[in-house]
């Protein structure tokens, strides 16, 4: 029996579809307020160098936004089918729905909706996180307790611990590697930014290919899960099977970013080394700042005495 806009009087509630990861979010926002923090204090910034300053500023924040926030995404590996499937254990009811498989560094996540999404007299419209940073097993445990549909736990249980297809181990440690090397990268960034700062703007190229490298390393590092023998998760008449997802491809864009802005640093120090250090200190058209004119008043009585001025340039006024 069910009453209240069909819910269940003695179970918990559905949940609802998450919209947006807090812990993203709060990476992203982070970033943002430390590129609007930049931008207020553009318009100090003299000359032609202020243009290329704001774009340093924003490329390099996009460079240390990526390599934080990958790490709390969930579509690093991603899957996705439409098919009729049952819905219920020990009911033979079919619903027509469309079921998604997104992995990250620190679990998975399966959606469930169906098309249409109320079908048998319910709202088919799931989302389940299943984190292995933590307990999966009772993640799990938990899933079968609140009585979550089929092929939700049919996928959970093929990244439990005792099955024998094994993605668990596959998935969990490509990604703990990954994530690591990950870190690694958003602290070359780190270093990079502090050196391009410095009058050590070679070395701050350097690193900045390190960057590059380190999240190359850990594209290769969770790549490897493509090297074992898949395990085929069948749903009805189709199987589920996962693709590089979006977070992926991201990390590959910005790491071949790195390398390629890292490369033009170095190729710059080698032959226009001027040219250089004016676009990172933001001096062109500035070429005089170093020869500057002292106005200074002096007494008739002290210039008629043998006294060496001082190195530049001195203007006297001398008082009528």
């Amino acid at each position: 029996m069910t009453f209240y806009n069909d819910i269940y009087p003695f179970y918990p509630q559905q949940r609802t579809p998450f919209i947006f990861n807090l812990s993203q979010l709060i990476v992203i926002l982070v970033f943002l307020v430390l590129a609007c923090s930049f931008l207020v204090i553009l318009p100090g910034i003299r000359g032609k160098g202020r243009l290329f300053w704001m774009f340093r500023i924003v490329l390099s924040l996009f460079i240390g936004v990526v390599t934080v926030a990958v790490n709390f995404t969930s579509d690093w590996a991603t899957g996705y089918i439409k098919t009729n499937t049952t819905y219920k254990s020990f009911s033979n009811a079919t619903v027509s729905a469309e079921i998604g498989l997104h992995v990250g560094f620190d679990g998975i996540n399966v959606t469930l909706k169906g098309n249409p999404v109320r079908q048998l007299n319910e709202t088919i419209n799931y989302n389940e996180m299943f984190q292995w940073t933590e307990d999966y097993k009772e993640d799990y445990v938990k899933a079968l307790e609140r009585g979550l549909p089929n092929p939700i736990l049919y996928i959970a249980e093929k990244f439990t611990q005792d099955s024998p297809c094994g993605l668990l181990f596959q998935y969990k440690y490509s990604g703990h590697y990954a994530s690591a090397t990950m870190w690694t990268a958003f602290c070359c960034w780190l270093i990079s930014n502090v050196l391009f700062s410095m009058p050590v703007i070679l070395y701050g190229g350097y690193m900045i290919v390190t960057t590059g490298a380190f999240i190359i390393f850990s594209l290769i590092s969770f790549a490897t899960i493509h090297n074992v023998p898949y395990c085929t998760i069948s749903l009805g008449t189709v199987s589920l099977e996962t693709v590089f997802g979006g977070s992926f491809w991201l990390s590959l864009v910005t790491g071949i970013l790195c390398i390629l802005i890292g490369g033009a640093v170095i190729l710059m120090d080698v032959f226009i080394p001027q040219k250089l250090k004016i676009l990172f200190t933001a001096n062109e058209g500035d070429e005089d700042d170093d020869t500057y004119i002292t106005e200074c008043y002096l007494n008739e009585s002290f210039l008629e005495k043998d006294n060496v001025l001082p190195l530049g340039d001195v203007r006297v006024s001398v008082p009528l």
